[in-house]
């Protein structure tokens, strides 16, 4: 499903594209809601915590810091986020388990996979603004991702 271009063609002056080179990862092609934002650096243990509680269909957004060093999800902690009903996963940073994350149904976005998985030193800090690849992040925000990328409003949009 192809909806960030009809999203930009419908609401440009609305729309902010989250650039970067996104990588697509799980079975949903297509995931939106409002965003939930954690900075942290190859450290998950607030991701962890965030998606075994329940998402209400939200987004969970990351500033790993462009990290490729260290996966900040992998199949066990994604299983937790569809259990808990949140929306999808945004990683600037990476992830593993990428065969296993492909089956699953949620919608996950990063800049590439390692093997290695992150640090747990309760590092990370929860909803304050962050910046992912030179856009401003706010919780609450309204995050958009498709196979073309990843998009932020600051309310949710609707199609024509």
């Amino acid at each position: 499903m192809d909806i960030l271009p009809d999203l930009f063609d419908q609401h440009p002056s609305q729309l902010q594209l989250v650039s970067s080179h996104w990588e697509h990862y799980g079975a949903l092609c297509y995931f939106s809601g409002p965003a939930v934002t954690v900075n942290c650096f190859e450290d998950n243990s607030r991701i962890k915590e965030l998606l075994a509680s329940p998402g209400e269909g939200r987004i969970l957004v990351v500033n790993g810091q462009g990290s490729t060093q260290r996966a900040l999800i992998g199949d066990m902690i994604a299983q937790s986020g569809i259990d808990n009903n949140w929306g999808g996963v945004i990683i600037y940073g990476a992830i593993r388990d990428v065969h296993t994350l492909s089956q699953m149904p949620i919608g996950i976005k990063a800049l590439c996979a390692c093997p290695i998985r992150s640090q747990r030193e309760g590092k990370g800090e929860i909803e304050q603004e962050i910046v992912v690849d030179r856009t401003l992040i706010k919780p609450g925000n309204y995050i958009y991702a498709d196979l073309n990328g990843v998009a932020m409003s600051e309310h949710k949009l609707e199609l024509a």
